[in-house]
């Protein structure tokens, strides 16, 4: 299937690992020219070896910057002052009880998951608007829908991320630029294949049982009932970005292995 996307050039964030880079490699291989984002020079270089050796050809290039900064944002635009597609996938989470998260803690998860994509939204959203074709993209998480009682800071941070793209999608009405958010559930990234492999050390158990057990008590209305790949969700993201997805607009949609209990 041809996604339209030859020539586009994207910036996805986030993107030296996991789902960010799955979703650099699957646009990559649709012919975009893509813009790697990390904090440390060492891993963007590595994630753009990682993207060429995917896709052969691949027209990719990086640039380290903390975007959970002003500072940061302000060097990525400095460099790559226009872009048809924005992924917003930056994130972070941490698992903490409601009241030892202080406020600091609080302001600095705002300032990585909603934050860097309000800034990076108002400076591309404008000249996107401007040429009349554009795509953002903001990577969400089923805990928009089920905000974990562990983590709660960052559930917030996920449904107002999806309210966000919501609001932006408005700005957009009647162009050929659009804005949705994708909901990602339990997906197998660089911390979360890390997390397993300790805990099955810890107990002495296999990788494989320790993620049925965790389909069992943490998320078992999950109709996958396995960590999905960060290709599948990347899969997904590259369709809303193509040529081909111009009627999904302002839509939260999901790619979370049915987690979700919601036939809308």
């Amino acid at each position: 299937m041809d996604l339209q996307l030859i020539g586009k050039t994207a910036v996805v964030t986030g993107s030296v690992a996991g789902i960010g880079l799955a979703i650099a490699e699957a646009l990559s291989r649709e012919g975009v020219a893509v813009v790697l984002n990390g904090r440390t020079e060492l891993r963007v270089r590595t994630a753009v070896d990682s993207v060429r050796a995917a896709a052969p050809g691949a027209l990719v290039s990086g640039v380290a910057a903390d975007l959970s900064t002003v500072a940061g944002v302000n060097a990525l635009i400095t460099r790559v002052t226009k872009a048809a597609i924005l992924v917003n996938n930056l994130g972070v989470y941490a698992v903490k009880p409601f009241p030892e998260i202080t406020d600091a803690e609080w302001a600095a998860i705002f300032e990585t998951n909603v934050l860097s994509g309000v800034r990076l939204a108002r400076h591309y959203l404008t000249g996107m608007l401007a040429r009349n074709w554009g795509r953002v993209i903001f990577i969400s998480s089923e805990s928009a829908v089920h905000i974990p009682a562990e983590m709660i800071h960052y559930g917030v941070t996920k449904i107002a991320q999806v309210g966000l793209a919501r609001g932006l999608a408005e700005t957009t009405a009647g162009t050929g630029v659009t804005v949705n958010s994708v909901l990602a559930g339990p997906t197998r990234s660089e911390g979360v294949a890390g997390f397993v492999e300790a805990l099955a050390q810890q107990r002495g158990v296999g990788v494989d049982e320790v993620e049925r057990e965790f389909f069992r008590t943490m998320r078992p209305t999950s109709l996958l009932r396995r960590f999905a790949t960060p290709a599948e969700v990347a899969a997904l993201v590259a369709f809303v970005a193509s040529g081909l997805a111009t009627a999904t607009n302002g839509a939260a949609l999901r790619v979370d292995g049915g987690a979700v209990r919601s036939a809308l």
